[in-house]
């Protein structure tokens, strides 16, 4: 997931890591996955604390957006003066594109182009000085927050639904492994009944929080529920919906983990496909530009369920091992089944 996002995004994007394995992953010396375009361009990346993380990549965009509206001021009040017709023209474009992407590029290559080795009068000079100090911002920069579910729906929840509600243009990724992956395998408000785990040692008994139902209720976030093995261009069409979307945005992605116990860890992403297709996981977009337009803003991706999910639980560990140690396993899986279908029927609902 964090591979193609940064592939799509790389060149102008800055990231926000909660701790855990994403960042474990992000920033361990003396590797680093994340590399830069032949253009020497690549994502600015940076860790805090687990708990804080959404805050913490709120604000980096909240500095970014204060830079950029001091960029346009410097670059109208350029305009305004007495400069060439093609400088100005330049300059207008960049204050009609900064907020585009790929549009913020051309302009400002072009308003560059015509700003290096400017030569004018005096006020003109340190405007141009001003903005060239700031040429890092012309760009429209894409934000994206990663972390996991024990960030996402437990220890950070409190701070995402803050960011969330703030109705501003970030971008949040949240790998969702159903367990607190890095701290050993406890279990979190993303476990699904029956699940085992630590602190759940005979099964979890009550069943998975929706987070993208909770976030859809603002009504002007977008939400996109995603399994890359089941589908790569539903995987992409959500990040590239997300990423181009002028509010904030939440992506969460099914993750198979080896704390989940899978038979085979060599191939997850068909550990992915089983997921959606057994209706597990179900895979959906909620896109408020839609309910601007009239439009239904829910589309459910997901097909009918195969029929085949008892078969999946029972080919991960975390289920499968509930059989040898509780009477009560037929039950909770039953119990699990059950959820996972009534949520399936409520998207169902939703997209009519």
């Amino acid at each position: 997931y964090v591979k193609v996002i940064t592939q799509m995004f790389g060149d102008r994007m800055i990231v926000a890591n909660a701790t855990g394995c994403s960042s474990i992953y992000g920033g361990s010396a003396p590797t680093c996955p994340y590399t830069t375009n032949d253009e020497g361009h690549g994502p600015a990346w940076a860790n805090s604390l687990f708990e804080d993380n959404a805050e913490y990549g709120y604000g980096m965009h909240l500095a970014v957006r204060q830079r950029r509206m001091k960029l346009k001021a410097a670059i109208e009040a350029l305009a305004a003066l007495d400069v060439a017709e093609e400088l100005k023209a330049a300059c207008g474009k960049w204050v009609e594109k900064m907020d585009d992407a790929e549009g913020s590029k051309v302009a400002s290559a072009e308003l560059l182009a015509l700003l290096d080795g400017f030569k004018g009068g005096r006020k003109a000079t340190a405007l141009v000085k001003e903005i060239l100090a700031d040429k890092d911002c012309l760009v429209k920069k894409s934000i994206w927050i990663f972390g996991g579910d024990g960030w996402a729906y437990d220890i950070g929840y409190g701070g995402l639904d803050h960011v969330l509600a703030m109705n501003e243009d970030v971008n949040v990724l949240v790998l969702d492994t159903e367990l607190y992956s890095n701290t050993g395998g406890q279990s979190s408000k993303a476990t699904p009944t029956a699940s085992i785990a630590k602190f759940a040692a005979s099964g979890k008994l009550t069943k998975k929080k929706d987070l993208g139902m909770m976030a859809m209720s603002y009504g002007y976030v977008y939400v996109a529920q995603v399994s890359m093995g089941a589908s790569q261009k539903q995987f992409l069409d959500a990040i590239m919906e997300a990423e181009a979307y002028h509010g904030p945005s939440l992506i969460i992605a099914y993750a198979p983990c080896i704390n989940q116990g899978l038979k085979d860890m060599g191939n997850s992403q068909l550990e992915m496909k089983k997921a959606v297709d057994c209706g597990y996981w179900q895979l959906y977009r909620y896109n408020p530009t839609l309910a601007d337009q009239g439009k239904n803003p829910f589309k459910l991706d997901s097909r009918d369920p195969n029929g085949l999910y008892r078969e999946f639980l029972e080919g991960e560990n975390r289920y499968a091992q509930l059989k040898k140690i509780s009477v009560k396993a037929d039950d909770l899986f039953a119990t699990n089944e059950e959820e996972a279908m009534a949520r399936y029927a409520k998207y169902k609902k939703l997209a009519e």
